[in-house]
């Protein structure tokens, strides 16, 4: 199954939100996200969107507000079922510690990367791979042992053409 879109991590919204794309500064990245959205090239996950909601900051009211309906369900067969295939695969990898496994557990990533192998979409994130880290399991290196394609958010952008309009005329004269 081939959906060819993106599936964005927490990071995404949280660094754009409080570095390079801050609401007052580039409100078109963020109406940017909502047009993509719109057209199903760009979504997110009902955990990423609870762990976005602990901030109740302006990113935690911009996606109540504004990109509420692109937060896709982890609740589903397929995406419950690749989700514990990471979790036994984070088990078996013994440079973990304990509180790195339970960490994965509690969080949104490794739902993040068994909603898009499940669905055939790139994940989004600004981590890095880090294969020997044991203090904590990173979504790229869950991606590459899940063969889960995955991407930067700048990366991402250039993809799509760019935000909304830019993207529109883009696609336009293609």
């Amino acid at each position: 199954m081939e959906c060819q879109s993106y599936v964005l991590d927490s990071n995404v919204f949280i660094q754009a939100a409080n570095q390079y794309y801050a609401f007052d500064l580039v409100p078109s990245f963020w109406e940017g996200l909502v047009w993509h959205a719109d057209r199903g090239r760009v979504l997110s996950i009902d955990r990423v969107s609870q762990e976005l909601t602990k901030g109740q900051d302006e990113l935690w009211s911009w996606a109540r507000d504004h990109f509420s309906s692109a937060f896709a369900s982890t609740n589903e067969k397929n995406v419950i079922e690749v989700y514990g295939d990471i979790m036994k695969w984070a088990k078996e990898q013994t440079q973990f510690t304990a509180a790195a496994r339970a960490g994965l557990a509690s969080g949104a990533d490794a739902w993040l990367v068994a909603y898009a192998k499940a669905k055939g979409c790139i994940v989004v994130t600004q981590e890095t791979p880090a294969p020997g880290s044991r203090a904590r399991v990173k979504i790229p290196d869950i991606c590459e042992a899940f063969e889960v394609p995955f991407t930067n958010t700048f990366d991402m952008l250039r993809d799509l053409g760019g935000l909304g309009r830019q993207a529109a005329a883009t696609r336009e004269g293609l």
